[in-house]
């Protein structure tokens, strides 16, 4: 152990545990959390890291995010005495883990499956002041969908005939609780649902029988919430297949650049909305900032994740540098709480009733993407938009 002048006393190097799906359908993501997170160590590193001593990231794979490997994962982690941190982007997807930490003490920042973290921090903030959430309140997700569409229909852009919706989802706590949201939101505002589909969670590769239901029934507009890449690629291209003329929308997927890959051309016009994604606009030059730094580490761009692990080992910092000392967890976990920064998604300010990040215009905005091209235009809200939504080239 090292000492400092004051008495403290430090490691020499201080573990930051990182739950990850590095094997997987979801593996492309824990890859995007684990290259996030080493950037933003590399570079505290060789600044001299914290009080002369350096960060180590050390992997837990939570494979399929199953129960079982996710606690084996993370009892390895806390089981290790240099971990004084621990992050992920999503890990469980229920985040049970939350459990875990509050009763090992330990500080966890976390951002996917908002609707859950609050559902358990909720009824008891107090119990729960290890753990802070870099996404606000999925409620956003549940209908501002369905405000976006008849926004479009509104200035003029597209034109809703039917008011009929096709929601497709997968059975999983982030998508199917989106899902659910969204049909009781366009139920609310007088749509009709066509298709109510749920899929079993995981790998999902022939969409075609569901598709057969879509056209049966020609929708305005089609969603589908299952948030694996390969799965929403495979949906988008077997219904380019035959394409009705309804807006597609996709939840989240298409943020993750493998998403463009694996769709190539069919992947123009595709709409996705990001709660806590990157605000790249010329009105938070953070965003841009990360986002070239990754690029140019990895040679390829960020998704939602490798952006917000890098936002999240600075949070980290910024903690023990008011704490003062990384074994001192209570006072990490109160200095984490009183975050107000500009990050890349926006201001960062935690709800300390919900231990969410605060949604909202002024601090993290829902954001709608349209791909163009394999380029990702900000199309809403519009204080932030740098381009406009153009008509999906199926619905001309």
């Amino acid at each position: 152990m090292a000492t400092t002048a004051g008495g403290a006393a430090w490691a020499d190097t201080i573990k930051i545990g990182l739950l990850a799906p590095q094997t997987g359908p979801a593996a492309a993501d824990g890859q995007e959390f684990q290259r996030g997170a080493q950037l933003a160590i590399d570079e505290i590193n060789a600044a001299g890291g914290f009080n002369g001593n350096t960060f180590e990231l050390v992997v837990g794979d939570v494979k399929d995010q199953s129960a079982g490997n996710v606690t084996s994962a993370v009892e390895r982690l806390l089981g290790d005495p240099d971990v004084h941190f621990m992050t992920t982007g999503y890990a469980s997807l229920t985040n049970f883990e939350i459990e875990n930490m509050a009763e090992a003490e330990m500080p966890y920042v976390l951002s996917a499956t908002s609707q859950q973290t609050r559902d358990i921090i909720a009824p008891d903030p107090a119990k729960y002041t290890c753990c802070w959430s870099l996404t606000p309140s999925f409620d956003a997700y549940n209908t501002d969908v369905t405000y976006f569409v008849e926004k479009l229909a509104k200035d003029g852009k597209i034109q809703l005939p039917t008011k009929k919706v096709a929601i497709i989802s997968s059975d999983n706590a982030y998508s199917k609780t989106i899902s659910e949201g969204m049909k009781k939101t366009f139920t609310e505002q007088g749509w009709t649902i066509t298709v109510d589909e749920l899929v079993p969670f995981g790998e999902v590769t022939d969409w075609r029988a569901i598709l057969t239901k879509v056209r049966s029934d020609v929708p305005d507009v089609v969603i589908n919430t299952d948030y694996l890449p390969g799965n929403s690629a495979s949906f988008l291209n077997q219904f380019m297949e035959q394409p009705t003329k309804s807006l597609v929308f996709l939840q989240y997927a298409p943020s993750v650049p493998e998403f463009v890959e694996l769709t190539k051309a069919n992947s123009t016009g595709i709409i996705y909305n990001l709660l806590g994604g990157p605000l790249t606009t010329p009105k938070n030059p953070r965003a841009d900032e990360v986002a070239a730094k990754y690029k140019a580490k990895y040679g390829t761009e960020s998704g939602t994740y490798g952006v917000a692990l890098y936002e999240t080992i600075y949070l980290y910092l910024d903690a023990l540098k008011k704490a003062g000392d990384a074994s001192d967890h209570a006072a990490v976990m109160k200095a984490l709480g009183e975050t107000d920064k500009q990050i890349s998604a926006g201001r960062l300010k935690f709800d300390q009733a919900t231990h969410l990040a605060t949604q909202g215009d002024d601090f993290i905005p829902i954001t709608f993407f349209q791909i163009w091209d394999g380029k990702r235009t900000l199309i809403s809200p519009e204080q932030y938009a740098t381009g406009e939504f153009q008509l999906q080239p199926w619905m001309k």
